[in-house]
């Protein structure tokens, strides 16, 4: 049976029992028992789902689908440097959060659980409320005030209730927390359930790549539930024998709200919380993330680094994607905007694998792309 396992106090609790942290308010990681073999695998349909003995779930039968697939996996070039584009923002509500709300639902029914607090920046917000409507899950989402309508929007369409809190994400995160406390706090942010999903991402790189790890993974990261979903994934293919090797993990931050990346730059064990300024990147506006130490261990880890990108280098990026038939959202443009410093500072080569996650849809925020094409049309 799968355990969760506090990050703090070391003390253990059956993953039977609903619960989203220790008593000791430490978060909580998972333990599973159970990974899938390949030649079962390769029998099975091309979604998350053929990894369940990975996932956590006592039931994997009875999960909560919209029919999420592998997402594809493209060749391409940046500049003259070929890379790999992880296609991740086609997962059924347009990011790569359904990984994780696909998993972590499906256990929030497998405890019983009929209501849930929730609160985000927009995409885990929008993807939760999916999930929790096709399981019968009364969902209360908390959001900024100054997230995207079309996310708001997505949000409410799925019978969520909606709260806007105004003020910065952490207002936001107190309010959900002050309402959790007469239900259940389902925050992408703490769920271990929720990383679990997120392995599987992990596992669909390496077996797109013929069961091998690319050399290189560069995604965003502000929560860093998706850098903890990657390292824990390809941990789990590297002690199974199906990868070689650990493929080291750059992690993108926007210069205005960068909190791992200063921490790892000091040399710090955990990441301390600073004043965000905004950014076009909402999704990573975390002024302080809940699991920094274990972000921070899984990149120094792999040999991996954390790179700062500007607003401006974000917009140029998405603009080059779009040349390229590749429309993201600014937050996913974050990671290949981290590319030309990348190869200009001799880290990376054309010999080298590299896979570039974009996590969300440019639909997310067609609103602020618009207007930013408004502006620079009437500026030039």
């Amino acid at each position: 049976m799968a355990m969760l396992l506090c990050a703090g106090c070391g003390r253990s609790f059956p993953s039977s029992e609903p619960r989203w942290r220790c008593n000791c308010g430490g978060h909580l990681r998972l333990k599973t028992s159970g990974m899938f073999q390949l030649a079962e695998v390769s029998k099975r349909p091309p979604a998350i789902w053929r990894y369940s003995e990975a996932l956590g779930l006592e039931h994997p039968h009875s999960a909560i689908t919209l029919g999420e697939v592998s997402t594809p996996l493209i060749s391409g070039e940046w500049g003259d440097l070929p890379v790999h584009f992880k296609l991740d923002f086609l997962c059924p509500t347009g990011s790569f959060k359904d990984r994780g709300s696909a998993v972590m639902v499906s256990k929030l029914r497998e405890w019983g659980i009929t209501e849930i607090v929730e609160d985000s920046s927009g995409n885990a917000g929008a993807s939760v409320a999916a999930y929790a409507a096709a399981g019968g899950i009364r969902a209360n989402l908390y959001i900024p005030a100054s997230a995207s309508a079309g996310k708001a929007a997505q949000i409410g369409i799925y019978g969520a209730k909606l709260v806007k809190v105004a003020g910065t994400r952490e207002d936001t995160t107190l309010a959900a927390l002050e309402a959790a406390e007469h239900s259940f706090y389902a925050s992408h942010n703490w769920s271990p359930f929720f990383v679990a999903g997120l392995k599987t991402l992990a596992y669909e790189m390496a077996e797109q790549l013929g069961w091998r790890a690319p050399d290189w993974v560069i995604a965003p990261v502000g929560g860093g539930g998706l850098i903890l979903g990657l390292y824990s994934g390809f941990q789990d293919l590297l002690g199974a024998g199906m990868i070689r090797n650990m493929p080291r993990l750059v992690a993108v931050q926007a210069c205005q709200c960068a909190p791992v990346y200063h921490a790892w730059r000091a040399n710090l064990e955990d990441v301390p919380g600073i004043e965000q300024k905004e950014t076009i990147a909402e999704g990573i506006s975390i002024a302080r993330p809940v699991k920094g130490r274990d972000v921070l261990q899984a990149i120094r880890s792999t040999g991996g680094l954390v790179r700062i990108v500007s607003d401006e280098e974000i917009w140029k990026a998405l603009a080059a994607l779009g040349r390229k038939g590749i429309y993201v959202e600014p937050t996913a443009a974050a990671a290949p905007a981290a590319l030309d410093g990348l190869q200009r500072d001799g880290i990376v080569g054309p010999n080298d694998i590299l896979v570039v996650e974009l996590t969300g849809s440019g639909l997310k925020a067609t609103e602020k792309i618009a207007e930013h094409c408004r502006l620079g049309s009437s500026s030039g």
